[in-house]
């Protein structure tokens, strides 16, 4: 019960430092370095501009992705709830954070339960890949997907937070043909995504012949887990160690363009530091299929469920808008737009 403590304590940290602290990456996504050529005759109506998308066999309203977050803790139960409601009623798509709480704890199962707020949505459980290393399965994998009532499972890879966490699990050798096992052994699809540091060109290779269904790149220019376990840590040689990798990762926009041309069959989710419907659209072009937020959901999950559906109003609005400045009139001609580069 030791370990479960601990783990539902680490939670409520990444909570409240994600709230409270400023854990940004201190590299850029690289988005920034593009742009739309705005088309002055666009012969678009603005309200018949479609975001409509299928991913992974369900239809969202939107290619917009309320990124993994939280579950095992009081506060995760309303957090999670409010950003369902959110999703649910925007027809897009949401992750769940880790089930590993709850599947050492299955009393902390109803923090991550949201399918009574959101029965139609694209829903993701989620848990760490590197725990195929230490005990888990493909049974603990279909474990969570069931306990949430999910349509996919995420897989994370988080091998550099854990690097820099005292109790970090640090053993990723042969994790690979593990997911391989699961991907074969689980009638869902299985997602990989990294937690803000990018995947490579040649991860998404070896994923893409491992056999998942879709690629969270989660690049770098986000949130920090390095930076977050900096304020987690109980002495300075530990709070050094996670510093010196502030600045680590791949930039999500190099990231897109790697994985797009890696693994071309599959559907790119675009995450780590995207802040704007702006941001989705510079990823859509360069490659994906989903634009992935958490900070700027968590913040509005924080105050209300109504801020939550504000917020995502908002993005998808901006999303709208910078596609009819573009002369694209759905997400398939946005794919097709060229964006301009800057040095």
């Amino acid at each position: 019960m030791a370990k479960v403590t601990r783990t539902s304590s680490r939670k409520s940290d990444h909570i409240r430092i994600n709230l409270e602290e400023d854990v940004r990456s201190k590299t850029n996504t690289g988005l920034e370095r593009y742009s739309f050529e705005h088309q002055a005759l666009s012969e678009l109506n603005l309200d018949e501009v479609d975001l409509s998308i299928q991913v992974l066999g369900k239809t969202l309203k939107a290619p917009l992705l309320i990124s993994s977050m939280t579950g095992g803790t009081k506060e995760a139960t309303t957090l999670n709830l409010r950003l369902a409601e959110g999703a649910q009623a925007a027809g897009i798509a949401m992750g769940l954070g880790s089930q590993r709480a709850a599947i050492e704890d299955a009393a902390l199962a109803p923090t991550f339960q949201v399918r009574k707020v959101a029965p139609d949505i694209l829903l993701f459980a989620n848990l760490g890949a590197v725990q195929l290393n230490y005990g888990y399965s493909a049974a603990e994998c279909q474990r969570a997907v069931d306990m949430v009532e999910a349509d996919a499972l995420m897989l994370h890879l988080n091998a550099l937070q854990e690097a820099v966490q005292p109790e970090g699990d640090v053993n990723w050798s042969g994790l690979l043909k593990k997911i391989e096992a699961v991907c074969k052994a689980l009638a869902v699809p299985v997602v990989v995504k990294e937690v803000g540091y990018g995947i490579s060109g040649q991860a998404a290779r070896q994923l893409a012949r491992a056999g998942v269904a879709a690629i969270d790149v989660a690049g770098a220019g986000g949130t920090s887990w390095t930076q977050v376990e900096m304020h987690r840590a109980e002495s300075e040689s530990q709070r050094r160690l996670a510093a010196a990798f502030a600045d680590w990762g791949i930039p999500t926009a190099e990231s897109i363009r790697q994985v797009s041309a890696a693994a071309p069959k599959l559907p790119v989710f675009a995450s780590g530091g995207i802040r704007s419907g702006v941001d989705i659209a510079k990823s859509i072009a360069l490659g994906a299929s989903l634009g992935g937020m958490a900070s700027p959901y968590l913040k509005a999950a924080d105050q209300s469920a109504a801020m939550v559906a504000q917020t995502i109003a908002e993005v998808s609005r901006e999303l709208q808008v910078c596609m009819f400045a573009a002369g694209a009139g759905d997400i398939a001609a946005l794919q097709a737009t060229e964006l301009v580069q800057y040095s």
